[in-house]
């Protein structure tokens, strides 16, 4: 049956979803956008925790998980982001839907392999400033687009209690933006769009350990470690004088100026790491950090005096509870319940004010009965930005949803 549902999933969902807007953020402005790459959906619900290993669940955070999993591992995910937004004086609602990550894991004896598919960030924002009076000129920006991330992971055992692993992205994808300036009452203005389209290779390399402190505690630790790499932008910026049509269209009207180039963006290197303790399949609590050096990020359309980049830190507490996972008597006890804390500094700094994210996750994992499989359902809410020096504070609910589907392949078959 997994296999079935592997080959529609593949050819209609990921085809059809990644061309969604993943972000609806006014910050996605900066760099190559809102980073969208934060695990799936059982970590994501623990803050973003992945230090456990997992028999039946894949890691997308650190590719050691691989050399863990006991069944074939095909997961999805999902999320309706609904968010407001707010300065000192206005406030509006945005929402968007999206597909996550779409990934596939097998287990072999001593090593796991792991490869799909994960949108690794987002473009989507429409800002405008209306001038009062025709001393001023208005303005309107409007983005879309991504990076998004094929991978090929392999983990393995080195011992009972530690493995190791490793993956390589190839992150692909278009960012296109375009700005208007015009003065009130006066029909003609200039318009600017620039398309990049992104390329590049990376590397991601894991550890896990595990060690028994009693007959009931276990403590639990990884790291994670992702090398500097170069994102290789290939720009297009067309510059024209634009006449508005009466239903706010425009009619370019003389092309003034058509260039290509290209840049070198820095992605930064970053380092997870994480500790915990727990009873294994009953329970787990534990923290991460992760730190992130400045990079560069800044391309021809985005470049702006007001915006610099700073390191990125994350902290996160979280952790899951099974009251029973193996009852069979009450589905109730075979419910994993997770939940977990964030703070994160993003590295954006506009207006000499750090742009910060804090908030809270909640989920449970639902067993499919009579499998290894099961649904999860997670909620985020949090805080994004500040109202201070003019910028705009994000106060987002996320509903996310996820299946991971588990069978055993590549079993051996015996003849009498």
């Amino acid at each position: 049956m997994i296999k079935k549902i592997i080959i529609s999933a593949c050819l209609l969902l990921s085809l059809m979803s990644f061309g969604q807007g993943g972000s609806s953020s006014p910050y996605s402005f900066y760099g190559i956008g809102e980073l969208r790459n934060k695990g799936a959906l059982e970590n994501r619900s623990m803050g973003g925790l992945s230090i456990a290993p997992d028999s039946i669940h894949v890691n997308l955070q650190n590719p050691a998980g691989y050399a863990n999993l006991k069944l074939t591992a095909f997961t999805i995910g999902a999320s309706r982001s609904s968010t407001k937004l707010k300065t000192n004086n206005e406030s509006a609602s945005t929402q968007r839907t999206a597909l996550d990550y779409l990934a596939l894991a097998l287990p072999f004896k001593k090593f796991g392999v792991g490869f799909g598919i994960i949108p690794y960030s987002s473009v989507g924002y429409k800002i405008e400033s209306i001038a009062v009076d025709a001393s001023q000129s208005s303005q309107r920006f409007d983005g879309s687009g991504g990076v998004n991330k094929v991978f090929l992971g392999l983990g393995f055992k080195v011992a009972r209690n530690l493995s190791i692993g490793a993956d390589a992205h190839y992150n692909f994808g278009k960012i296109e933006t375009s700005s208007l300036e015009f003065v009130p009452f006066v029909p003609i203005g200039s318009q600017e769009l620039n398309t990049a389209d992104l390329s590049g290779v990376n590397f991601n390399l894991g550890m896990m350990y595990q060690a028994k402190i009693n007959k009931k505690l276990t403590f639990f630790s990884g790291l994670n470690f992702s090398p500097e790499n170069t994102l290789t932008s290939q720009n297009t910026r067309n510059i024209a004088t634009v006449v508005f049509g009466s239903s706010s269209n425009v009619q370019v009207v003389d092309e003034l100026e058509n260039l290509s180039s290209t840049t070198k963006l820095k992605l930064p290197s970053k380092l997870f790491f994480g500790a915990g303790i727990g009873n294994s399949g009953k329970w787990l609590l534990g923290a991460e950090v992760a730190m992130q050096n400045k990079g560069n990020l800044s391309n021809s359309y985005n470049t702006i005096n007001n915006a610099t980049r700073g390191k990125y830190s994350k902290y996160t507490i979280g952790g899951y509870y099974v009251p029973n996972s193996n009852s069979f008597s009450s589905y109730a006890k075979r419910i994993t319940y997770r939940g977990g804390l964030k703070y994160e500094k993003t590295g954006l700094v506009i207006n000499s004010q750090s742009i910060n994210d804090v908030g809270f996750t909640l989920g449970v994992g639902l067993p499919i009965s009579g499998t290894f499989s099961n649904v999860n359902f997670g909620l985020e809410m949090g805080k994004k930005g500040t109202t201070t020096a003019n910028l705009i504070q994000e106060n987002y609910v996320n509903f996310n949803v996820s299946f991971s589907l588990n069978d055993l392949w590549f079993r051996q078959r015996k003849f009498e």
